[in-house]
């Protein structure tokens, strides 16, 4: 029981779990920013829903990757787990366990729901990331398989999460809303090219075609700067009663680290650089959120 205890602490990648809670609290500080309040009960059990919806997408990978988790080497953002790879416990041990996060998560929302003190807004966001999060690895769909990876994690970890947050505050989800999450999206998509890179030799074997296995490098290189200029640029362009001056601001000192993440983009093997870029940028954006409420 101890070993599969631990097995599940594993898979779950509590630091990428630790990300979760921050972009989910992020949502939260902006609707706190946009005058609401955020009632502790409320963000609480809003929160457990989605942990435990999160943590059986995180098992779902898992499931999925399990061959190609056992020829990459990994990293603290890459390359899974390795508890499957490692033969600790059978690989059905995380599927069982995705399921019984996610209807544990799910009916905690409905519950919540039904009561009132989850909006359908919120009920509706945790829903389709479910959905979306489990159809990132596993058939019918399987985006990360067919090169649509990316950018699916990309919209659910960088727009659909912080919405979440948002929304389980505000009752709904609003234009603004939205605008001012797609600077740090597009930077979630560069980190999933970045980790993605580092298992593009592994991915290619087992026949999982994500952007790093098939995009010439010159290509991936224009597109990182690409997406980065253009998430300076939104952030820039949004009218400071949209997004205001102390999120700005603190975002630029990610600036650097995203110079050289764009340096060792598809020259190094490691994705910490354009990772730690993407963590700077969210905990500076938070810290403005914060201010401005």
């Amino acid at each position: 029981m101890w070993v599969r205890v631990l097995a599940l602490w594993g898979m779950a990648r509590p630091l990428i779990m630790a990300s979760v809670v921050l972009v989910y609290l992020a949502g939260l500080l902006i609707a706190r920013a946009r005058g609401h309040a955020v009632e502790a009960g409320t963000a609480a059990g809003a929160f457990a829903a989605l942990l435990l919806v999160s943590l059986s997408i995180h098992y779902t990978n898992e499931y999925a990757d399990h061959e190609t988790d056992a020829l990459t080497r990994p990293t603290r953002y890459s390359g899974g787990s390795g508890v499957l790879p490692s033969g600790q416990v059978p690989r059905r041990l995380a599927l069982q366990a995705a399921w019984i996060t996610l209807l544990g998560g799910l009916g905690l929302a409905l519950i919540g729901w039904g009561a009132g003190w989850l909006a359908e807004a919120a009920l509706l966001i945790l829903i389709i990331g479910a959905f979306f999060g489990w159809m990132y690895s596993l058939p019918p769909l399987k985006l990360a398989w067919r090169g649509w990876g990316e950018l699916d994690n990309a919209l659910l970890g960088g727009l659909a999460l912080p919405l979440y947050g948002y929304s389980a505050v505000t009752g709904r989800v609003d234009w603004e809303a939205a605008l001012v999450c797609l600077p740090f999206t597009l930077l979630v998509f560069n980190n999933l090219l970045a980790t993605t890179w580092a298992d593009r030799h592994a991915d290619a074997q087992v026949g999982k075609f994500t952007l790093a296995t098939f995009v010439p490098v010159r290509r991936l290189r224009w597109l990182y700067l690409g997406v980065v200029a253009l998430a300076f640029a939104l952030l820039l362009s949004l009218p400071r009663m949209t997004l205001p001056p102390a999120v700005l601001w603190l975002s630029l000192p990610a600036l650097p680290m995203l110079a050289w993440g764009a340096f060792t983009y598809t020259r190094q093997h490691t994705p910490y650089p354009t990772s730690n870029a993407m963590v700077l940028l969210l905990l500076g954006q938070m810290a403005g959120w914060w201010w401005a409420g």
